[in-house]
């Protein structure tokens, strides 16, 4: 059976139950649906007993725990996108092409018949949607005695956070922010300065993906609130300054700033906000160098070494030998990289190396240089003296620009000729490092672009240690390139060097064998002429 785009999932076990019920049910539901997974929790539903009615659980400490279990079960399915309904009666962002359930017990038709009823009139889905039984099925369980506390109910409740990658936590943070709200909820999205210091800033989402995302999770799990979604560019926004606002939801490591928010809000003659707490989520799969709750920073570190966008496409580029464009920073370890792949089997290609014998003499660019900046560029030898051209052209772009135009063509055209040898050599994987590879136009030859990033802060240091300059003129090289953000927009593989040698090898290899998978799959297409 093909898996469907989107489902919805009816779960009927009293809600003490479904902390250990979880998992299973999910990991059924993960086999049968690639899209959203919609979960309506109606605890002591009988689908085999008189027409189903929706009903919601009520808003107790109950539901949040089985909220928790529920999202901490779907963080064991990367891209399982669980959304566990709050309210009923509306349509779904993306209608639900699959019926899920839990219970029933006898003859499953009616359970199906009952299912198709109850989705009709909780979310308008259409009748004779295909409707399944999970194998755990067993029917509803003994109701324990209530649901725990009531929790307690606010007109406007404010929330913040990065919400990059809207993930488990997020969900179980937004869920409680949505059962609190009576009225409104103003959700403050770090935009800004705020990512400045954030671990893999570069592969944060664009805050009008995130707010987009925010938006059709909240509008699917409870409509009936009213979301006022903006972008923060302090740690504090509008939640110091809105007289309606009565709480704040925070976790364990935001309570400080909720704590900040109710100074200022006094400061400002504001009455200050209930803070109400939700324990971060543990993530059992984190890795080496992540962090041990689920968070958007360990999400990044794994699509580091993945493939972001699809290859490039280009009917003029032969599909052999498949050539990977790396480039970085300065102080990236794009070099140390290089050397990796290198040594599980690409072909090499030093785009600097060919750039020092561009101007060497007799080369074509060599000629054209000196025509362009004088005679005095030269060395007693004829050879080119590049502190000499590199103060003519420093400060003035149109120089620079003079020059490039000269050389890179030649560079281009010398790369050209390695990736023929590679070809005659029969290599299946050609890299070529270049600093330059998206200032030139050179991922025109390329299948892919990798990109090395690495923060600013450590570049500097690395420069300073390599090179021997000052923090001012290592800060000023990089500042002269192109920035990290603006070359991860072009890249479909992104790999970083932060941490130590064996993270970014085992970045690297996974990378590879990624490719490999690409590769294999491929086909192998003509033979270049």
């Amino acid at each position: 059976m093909a898996p469907f785009p989107s489902g919805l999932l009816v779960l009927t076990a009293p809600l003490g139950a479904l902390p250990r019920r979880a998992a299973a049910a999910l990991a059924e539901a993960a086999g049968v649906v690639t899209g959203p997974l919609y979960v309506h929790l109606q605890p002591g539903l009988r689908l085999d007993g008189p027409a189903p009615r929706p009903a919601a659980p009520p808003p107790a400490a109950a539901l949040i725990r089985a909220l928790a279990a529920l999202y901490a079960a779907a963080a064991a399915h990367r891209g399982l996108d669980v959304r566990v309904l709050l309210g009923h009666g509306h349509r779904l962002a993306r209608p639900p092409r699959v019926l899920l359930a839990d219970g029933g017990t006898g003859d499953a038709e009616p359970v199906r018949v009952a299912l198709r009823e109850l989705a009709a009139a909780a979310y308008g889905c259409p009748p004779g949607l295909p409707a399944l039984l999970l194998s755990g099925s067993d029917g509803p369980e003994a109701l324990p005695n209530g649901s725990g506390a009531e929790l307690p109910a606010y007109p406007d409740v404010a929330v913040g956070g990065t919400f990059d990658r809207l993930h488990g936590a997020h969900r179980l943070l937004l869920s409680a922010c949505c059962l609190l709200a009576r009225r409104r909820l103003l959700v403050g999205v770090a935009d800004g300065e705020l990512l400045r210091h954030k671990v893999l800033r570069e592969l944060i989402e664009p805050y009008e993906l995130r707010a987009a995302k925010l938006r059709e999770f909240l509008a699917d799990v409870k409509p009936s609130v009213l979301y006022d979604i903006v972008p923060l560019g302090d740690p504090y926004g509008p939640a110091v300054t809105d007289p309606e606002l009565r709480c704040i939801v925070v976790s364990e490591e935001t309570r400080r700033g909720g704590e900040a928010v109710n100074k200022k809000r006094i400061e400002n003659g504001l009455a200050a906000l209930e803070l109400f707490e939700i324990e971060l989520m543990e993530d059992p799969y984190h890795g080496h160098n992540e962090e041990e709750k689920i968070s958007s920073s360990s999400l990044r570190q794994r699509l580091l070494g993945t493939l972001l966008r699809p290859p490039r496409d280009s009917p003029t580029l032969p599909p052999r030998p498949y050539i990977i464009g790396l480039t970085g920073g300065s102080g990236s370890g794009k070099t140390s990289i290089a050397q990796r792949l290198g040594q599980m089997g690409a072909f090499l290609i030093d785009a600097d190396a060919l750039g020092h014998a561009a101007y060497l003499p007799g080369s074509q660019a060599h000629g054209h240089v000196v025509a362009a900046f004088g005679a005095e560029i030269l060395n007693k030898d004829g050879t080119i003296n590049r502190k000499a051209l590199g103060a003519k052209v420093f400060g003035n772009q149109e120089r620079l620009k003079s020059l490039t135009g000269i050389v890179w063509p030649e560079i281009a055209r010398m790369v050209r000729e390695r990736i023929g040898e590679a070809r005659a050599q029969g290599k299946a994987v050609v890299v070529l490092d270049a600093a330059v590879l998206l200032e030139a136009d050179w991922q025109e030859m390329v299948h892919e672009v990798w990109v090395a990033i690495i923060p600013e802060e450590e570049a500097v240091k690395r420069i300073v240690r390599r090179d021997g300059l000052s923090e001012e003129a290592a800060r000023s090289r990089l500042r002269s390139q192109m920035s990290d953000s603006q070359r991860v927009q072009q890249a479909q593989v992104v790999l970083c060097t932060l941490w130590e040698p064996e993270v970014t090898r085992r970045q690297v290899e996974k990378a590879w064998e990624l490719l490999q998978q690409r590769l294999s799959r491929a086909p192998a297409g003509p033979p270049a002429n």
